[in-house]
Formats: structure tokens, sequence, C-alpha cells
């Protein structure tokens, strides 16, 4: 019976750690990774915490995406990128809280708009819609939705998992 609780601790523990994870697609539901997008305004309804993806959406060749330091950001330089991400589909996972900041090289992209400033902060709750079903990178969980999470399918399993213990316990 001990060994059943540990197995049933352990199943909650993880189903619990991952459920405040948010994927974002940037710039959705209006746009994507593009030049029509406010990305001032779309950062501004989000809280980033760790463990949450941003995936960057764009047609190869016409788009990608840097990260780059606050001075390589505010002055829309591409030179000397933290990172470089050219797939059309980049996934990129925050992990730690702090600021983080990405923009587009190509053209006069950046200076146009195409740039976005990331606040991750410390905590357990993204501002994604409650109860959102948990979905892929690839698809929104709902129209009008740039983040998934799978907070309802947490805490599912989690009531799942108590009634299992529950069970095994009687």
């Amino acid at each position: 019976m001990a060994r059943a609780l540990a197995v049933v601790a352990v199943m909650a523990m993880a189903v619990f750690g991952m459920a405040s994870a948010a994927t974002y697609n940037v710039g959705e539901p209006g746009g994507s990774w593009d030049l029509r997008t406010n990305y001032a305004d779309w950062v501004a309804s989000k809280r980033f915490h760790p463990g949450d993806e941003l995936v960057f959406k764009y047609p190869v060749g016409q788009h990608d995406v840097l990260e780059v330091t606050k001075e390589a950001f505010d002055s829309c330089t591409a030179s000397n990128a933290i990172a470089t991400h050219t797939n059309g589909n980049d996934i990129i996972r925050l992990t730690a809280p702090g600021t983080r900041y990405f923009l587009c090289s190509i053209g006069t992209h950046c200076a146009n708009g195409m740039k976005i400033q990331v606040n991750v902060v410390p905590g357990a709750t993204s501002m994604a819609p409650a109860g959102a079903p948990g979905s892929s990178p690839s698809t929104p969980s709902t129209p009008g939705s740039s983040a998934s999470t799978i907070k309802g399918t947490a805490a599912g399993f989690g009531l799942a998992a108590v009634i299992l213990a529950a069970g095994l316990m009687a």
C-alpha cells in the first residue's frame, strides 16, 4: 500500500508541476509573427512565467527571430544575437524569471515594430484562459486565444489520482 501511495504521489506532483505552463502563439489571435501585429498591445495582456513557451510562426525566408540584448532590442541591432531562429515555427521556452528580447532582423521589420519584450515573472499562474484544454503549440486552445494551458486537465488528473489513492488505501 505504501508503494501505491508513493506512485500516486509522484504522478500527482508531475501533473501539478506542469499545471501552469502555457504556450503562446506570438501575435495571435489577430496575426502571427508579422508586420501587422502591435506587439506592445499583445504582450500587455499576458503574464509570462518560467515553463511557458513562445511560438513564433511565419513564412520561412520572410522573417526570422533573434533573441538579443536590451541594447540591441532598443536599437534594432541584429549583430551579436544571443540566438537565431529561422524555421518558421520557432518554439522558445521561457526557463527563468527575467526580461527577454526578440526581434526580426529582416530589412526594416524591427524598426517597423516587429520586436517583442517578454517579462518572465516568478509564479505559478499564467494569464491563459482558465480551464482551457491542453493542445500542441501549433494549435490554439480556443478561437481567439493565444495560449493553451493544461490547468483544467491537471485538475482532472489530480482528482483522479486522489480517488485512485483512496481506492488503493481501502
